[in-house]
């Protein structure tokens, strides 16, 4: 309709410019080309012709007016896009838990793309791929330097498609050349286990579809027969991106038995307070949260929400600070565009823009000896972000600091849910260790 009401509008103004000369001086005063809503259609026609007719190489069309639109909506702020067909389709796959690729788990350690495990029987795993195998090119691009979401694009592609890859081997002195075939990988986003005392571990990878329902499926499985119910909650959300914001907030109300989960607002205004109902599955124990500064989105509404209805205590690392709500629009063609629609706040009115959540306590590990830290980048680290348009975080009391136990020299580095026993106090993950105290101390009954 919008583009009826601006014709409307156009006519009336044609109609008043012949009611009198006056009107009709003054429009063509104020309607000057640098100010008419055209005139940066006409200088990006001029360009794209220009481009077409002197540019070295012949170009296509198509390319250049994406790369047009990609530009546009990019400037906005780092986490608008627009997706061409295969990008949305993709993007879709990513969020719904399957996608095209070979099924291996990575991270960056000293700025290699280094494997963190194979899927089970994924064609990484066929392949004798091994976790501490470093990435070093796929399809005879270098790797080294790209950031891990590009990496990821590029291993993952259609189901039956062929990639090939080159890896490092420690112990191995020649590069491994392999080539693989894509299968379909689905992903599992909630890992779960029953540790000492009758507490339960859960770790949230990402938000995607169905991730709720996982959630309930894990919390089933905890009760084992013949076993006391679970009288604690240890809940990991380190290095989860985000994801599905409707996703987390039914997570949030497993864990909350009322009160605000979050709220929504578009341009200063609330659109949507979003509130727990009573009876979750995890409302009648103490929990504990982990985050750090890849907790990020939908796992830090999450974590804020527990955090400001005083429901759980958060440990580990300030959080990344992406307050920002997405909306995906579909487009003609099978393209998408992923537009910043909203900002959302934690109960008590906090926004997370560019600020984060800050754990209860907080867990610093000391440097690795003989290698140099890279910087962490959070959310006010992007260029273009948004700015946090909340009140200043109060302070919730005194932050400890604690110094994480250093893994023994040789060992690989400790990534989250990777080293889970049943008693976490022996673990080389020391953040996992002090939360593993604090839970138990909540516990344990009032004297």
């Amino acid at each position: 309709m919008r583009p009826r009401t601006g014709a409307l509008r156009t006519a009336a103004l044609v109609l008043a410019a012949f009611a009198g000369g006056a009107v009709t001086s003054h429009l063509a005063h104020a309607t000057t080309e640098a100010s008419s809503p055209y005139a940066l259609i006409d200088q990006l026609a001029r360009v794209l012709a220009l481009t077409e007719n002197e540019y070295v190489d012949p170009t296509s069309r198509n390319k250049l007016v994406e790369g047009a639109i990609k530009g546009m909506v990019a400037e906005l702020d780092p986490h608008s896009s627009y997706m061409t067909p295969a990008e949305f389709a993709a993007f879709q796959s990513d969020t719904e838990g399957h996608f095209g690729g070979i099924g291996v788990e990575v991270d960056f350690k000293n700025d290699l793309l280094t494997v963190v495990a194979p899927m089970e029987g994924s064609p990484a795993e066929k392949a004798g791929i091994r976790p501490g195998d470093q990435v070093i090119s796929v399809d005879g691009r270098a790797l080294r330097g790209d950031r891990l979401d590009k990496v990821v694009t590029v291993l993952r592609g259609p189901k039956g498609s062929r990639v090939r890859i080159t890896l490092r081997r420690p112990g191995v002195a020649e590069p491994i050349a392999l080539e693989l075939v894509r299968e379909e990988i689905r992903v599992k986003s909630v890992d779960s286990k029953r540790l000492d005392h009758d507490v339960g571990y859960v770790r949230i990878k990402q938000f995607q579809a169905g991730t709720h329902d996982e959630l309930l499926r894990a919390a089933a499985a905890l009760r084992e027969p013949g076993k006391p119910p679970i009288a604690g909650l240890l809940l990991d959300l380190r290095n989860d991106p985000g994801g599905l914001v409707d996703e987390a907030e039914a997570v949030a109300d497993e864990l909350l038995d009322g009160g605000v989960i979050d709220s929504t607002r578009h341009r200063g205004k609330v659109v949507e307070e979003v509130r727990a109902h009573a009876g979750g599955a995890f409302v009648a124990m103490p929990v504990v949260v982990l985050v750090n500064e890849y907790s990020a989105s939908a796992a830090e509404l999450l974590a804020g929400a527990l955090q400001d209805n005083h429901r759980a205590k958060l440990v580990g690392a300030p959080t990344f600070g992406k307050g920002l709500v997405q909306t995906i629009f579909d487009l003609p063609g099978g393209a998408g565009i992923r537009l910043t629609t909203m900002r959302y706040y934690t109960p008590s009115g906090r926004s997370i823009q560019a600020e984060g959540i800050h754990p209860d306590v907080t867990v610093e590990p000391p440097p690795a000896a003989g290698a140099a830290q890279a910087p962490v980048v959070r959310e006010r680290d992007l260029d273009g972000h948004l700015p946090n348009e909340g009140e200043a975080v109060a302070s919730r009391g005194r932050s400890v600091v604690v110094a994480a136990a250093a893994p023994s020299p040789g060992d690989p580095q400790v990534l989250p849910g990777r080293e889970v026993p049943a008693d976490p106090s022996k673990s080389r993950d020391g953040t996992l260790a002090i939360a593993w105290g604090l839970l138990l101390k909540e516990m344990a009954p009032p004297r």
